[in-house]
């Protein structure tokens, strides 16, 4: 792709195209947001905090039309569409209330007799690289707590939703921040590989594919610069005597077919004891047969279609090729017109096999029957990604399994989801780093020691 492109991908139809950002644009850019910064780090919490809330009264005020541009760009269903950008105005509230006193000085702990203090300090312009199936939370997850502590931010937005990034900068000017504390940049791999490698940008943080993640990790690391990377998750769904089959049957349909399957914490791997296989596999599949499929600005639709042709076509080769390795075809669906993806069912894929070690991003559910609780954490664990998992038991015995799961976030028999209290992140090959909660908001600050006699 040459250009930004803003292209409906269940009609076809073409909003709009966008040049790739100048150099001399880009190094603009760059100039308003290192004179932002001097501005912005001095300027009171207070009035950081009063511009966030003019921030979410726009997200509000406008939310019927951001949740349009999310379904007509990427073709996420408009009723989930709209939960985004509620989602948004949630955790900016949680921000600007929580926020200042997750940054304020305080005494060195457990040294009472000490006047050693510790204070946060932002580090300056921060490049955010932000994927596409969540156009609004995925930049202000990252935007609300790395700004509210001092920071200033270029964002680089994924090439297909070049309306969804206008709209945020739109945002962020009608709330009435500075110039070039927020900016949105049409920039190229080559422009971005230069800012991550140029003295400018003191941190980056990155939502997107494990490649991404190790292309992004190396020039950071190259240049001693401070990162979060949150990559993809071949989430473990896991149900053992105990469950209740229902509700984990509904939770699971939801998180793995929701946002058309192209969610990083998605149920991806269903790990059922071979006592409820049976049984949860039908109740599983009448959850699917519910789900209502069409045009994502239709009303309550439950799938609408992948977010690229090309993306749709990638994930019929995983599924063609898991067949073909000896996966069993439990729900037969798959491509059909355009980027139409119908859900998919492959059982006990072999080891090896896309179903079994790659990241599928879509409707394609992986399930697998085993013996035991034992052997279920083995499957479970047996992964390249670490980034989350749901284990569905009677609470006691979930609790007691939980530390032998190697994720970042383990759901006990609910639904696995974020939340802005909540700390977000993986393991292995699942990212470097935290979003959200405390532990976000302090990624791109100098932990500044104090020593006082």
């Amino acid at each position: 792709m040459n250009q930004f492109r803003s292209k409906n991908p269940y009609t076809g139809e073409l909003y709009g195209e966008y040049d790739f950002v100048t150099a001399s644009e880009l190094a603009r850019q760059l100039k308003k947001a290192e004179l932002a910064f001097r501005h912005w780090r001095r300027l009171a919490m207070a009035d950081r905090q009063a511009l966030f809330l003019a921030l979410e009264q726009q997200l509000l005020a406008q939310k019927e039309e951001l949740a349009l541009v999310v379904s007509q760009e990427m073709g996420k269903p408009l009723r989930q569409a709209l939960a985004e950008i509620e989602k948004c105005a949630w955790l900016i509230r949680y921000y600007v209330e929580f926020g200042p006193r997750m940054l304020a000085p305080h005494a060195v702990d457990y040294a009472p007799e000490s006047r050693n203090m510790v204070y946060y300090e932002p580090l300056g312009i921060i490049l955010q690289i932000m994927p596409w199936n969540f156009p609004f939370w995925q930049v202000l997850r990252f935007s609300v707590p790395t700004l509210l502590a001092g920071n200033v931010s270029l964002l680089k937005h994924a090439p297909n939703v070049p309306r969804s990034a206008m709209a945020i900068a739109r945002l962020f000017e009608q709330a009435g921040f500075p110039e070039g504390v927020f900016q949105n940049s049409f920039a190229n791999l080559e422009q971005t590989a230069a800012l991550i490698k140029g003295p400018e940008v003191a941190g980056v943080s990155l939502t997107g594919s494990r490649r991404a993640g190790l292309a992004v990790g190396a020039l950071a690391g190259g240049s001693m610069k401070k990162m979060v990377l949150e990559l993809g998750g071949s989430d473990p769904f896991i149900v053992l005597e105990g469950a209740d089959l229902e509700a984990a049957a509904k939770a699971g349909v939801q998180s793995r077919f929701g946002n058309n399957g192209q969610t990083c914490i998605a149920a991806k791997r269903f790990i059922v004891e071979r006592s409820l296989a049976a049984d949860f596999l039908d109740a599983v599949k009448a959850e699917i047969a519910q789900l209502r499929q069409g045009d994502p600005i239709s009303d309550n639709l439950d799938l609408s279609c992948m977010a690229r042709e090309d993306l749709a076509l990638e994930l019929a080769q995983q599924k063609a090729d898991s067949l073909a390795a000896g996966a069993q075809l439990l729900l037969d669906g798959g491509k059909g017109a355009g980027s139409l993806f119908s859900p998919v069912i492959l059982g006990q894929a072999p080891k090896g096999s896309p179903a079994y070690s790659e990241e599928l991003f879509g409707p394609v559910l992986s399930f697998f029957e085993v013996a035991d609780a034992e052997e279920a954490i083995q499957l479970a664990n047996d992964s390249i990604y670490g980034l989350g998992g749901a284990i569905w038991t009677d609470e006691e015995r979930a609790l007691q399994l939980a530390p032998s799961l190697e994720v970042g976030t383990l759901a006990i028999n609910q639904l696995m989801r974020s939340a802005p209290h909540t700390p977000f992140g993986g393991v292995k090959q699942s990212g470097l780093g935290r979003e959200l909660a405390a532990n976000g908001i302090k990624e791109f600050v100098n932990v500044k020691s104090i020593l006082r006699s």
